[in-house]
């Protein structure tokens, strides 16, 4: 473990965020999106050997190439391993998040979130457009989040979007907002702002640290885990950072910095996403499209690698503890998916070791 030479710095609240903005929409919060589902995706056998269950898009958001799919968080994110089953006011609920492709979709398109019910056997979704308001005179104009938005975490009220090298947004799914312009929210119904930012520092001469994948950890202290995508010769760190139960935001000290508990060096080329389990760390990891992925397990510097058991173009991973279960997904248009994992039967492996 190296000693943490890297920080999260907290945004004040968005001056543009205020009850003058709620007041020219209609706050309908996530409760609001799920009775409003539009789309239906469909059951679907995932290629691999971990795959268990899985879901497919519906075919235009399955084959699209103005965005890609990459995090994942789940209602058992949100609400841990409670008597509730880890469910939203009775819903299983996976939230999944997209960013806008190539560089115009990026700065056109921004990123946002499918909200999904997989309580019935058909699961239901709808895209919630993230946006930054910014306040000009007695208008509130909405710009486009533009991130790649490589993982996402819900926990408690609170979602959190990994923002790459700039650091980490963070929503409120309290704050969804109905509009009835959907000219000045590019076609979605839906749309919900961003609440505040965690800016990346880090100490003079140590590399930049690239917010690439998220995940949370209750085991203890709860964690949020993050880590970076890098070929071959990066640097490819996974970082963990203490959260504030009360708050349901990073720990912090006076100066508002979040400081990690812990940060690997060095650790796996291509990680596309991180999770820890009962313990045990699991890791995503891509080789190219039409290549499947592999999954990792076991302790930083010292894995497991199951070789090609995941589908082509694998990315961001969740565990759901209620059913010992981890989830991920594949970005690559006509090859994405949903999919759950046994957790258990991989925990230990029968591949070559890294």
């Amino acid at each position: 473990m190296t000693a943490p030479a890297h920080r999260l710095v907290a945004s004040a609240p968005r001056a543009g965020l205020t009850e003058r903005f709620f007041g020219g929409f209609r706050r309908v919060g996530l409760r609001g999106v799920l009775a409003d589902l539009n789309r239906t995706g469909s059951l679907a056998d995932v290629p691999g050997a971990a795959p268990v269950v899985g879901m497919a898009w519906r075919a235009d958001d399955a084959t699209t190439a103005r965005w890609y799919p990459q995090g994942i968080t789940t209602s058992a994110d949100a609400y841990g391993a409670e008597a509730s089953g880890g469910m939203f006011e009775g819903h299983n609920v996976v939230v999944v998040s997209w960013y806008g492709h190539g560089w115009m979709g990026w700065l056109n398109l921004g990123a946002r979130i499918s909200v999904i019910d997989w309580t019935d056997e058909a699961p239901s979704y709808r895209h919630v457009l993230l946006t930054e308001p910014r306040r000009i005179g007695w208008f509130h104009r909405l710009r486009p989040v533009r991130v790649h938005a490589g993982g996402i975490v819900w926990y408690g009220k609170h979602l959190f979007v990994a923002g790459s090298s700039q650091g980490i947004r963070v929503f409120r799914l309290d704050d969804i907002v109905r509009v009835r312009n959907r000219i000045r929210t590019k076609g979605y119904r839906y749309v919900l702002p961003q609440h505040t930012d965690y800016h990346a520092q880090h100490d003079e001469g140590v590399g930049r640290m690239t917010y690439s994948f998220m995940s949370l950890d209750r085991a203890g202290e709860d964690h949020l885990v993050a880590g970076e995508y890098g070929r071959k010769n990066g640097s490819h760190r996974l970082i963990r950072y203490p959260i504030d139960r009360k708050t349901q935001l990073l720990a912090s000290d006076e100066r508002g910095w979040s400081v990690p508990t812990e940060l690997h060096d060095r650790q796996i080329a291509r990680m596309q996403g991180a999770v820890i389990a009962d313990g045990t760390w699991f890791v995503t990891s891509s080789n190219g499209e039409d290549v499947p992925g592999d999954l990792w397990s076991g302790q930083p510097g010292q894995y497991t690698r199951h070789r090609h058991v995941l589908p082509t173009g694998p990315e961001d991973i969740t565990y759901l503890p209620q059913r010992r279960q981890l989830w991920s997904l594949t970005e690559w248009p006509g090859r994405r998916w949903v999919y759950a994992i046994d957790a258990n039967r991989w925990h230990t492996g029968r591949e070559d070791k890294t």
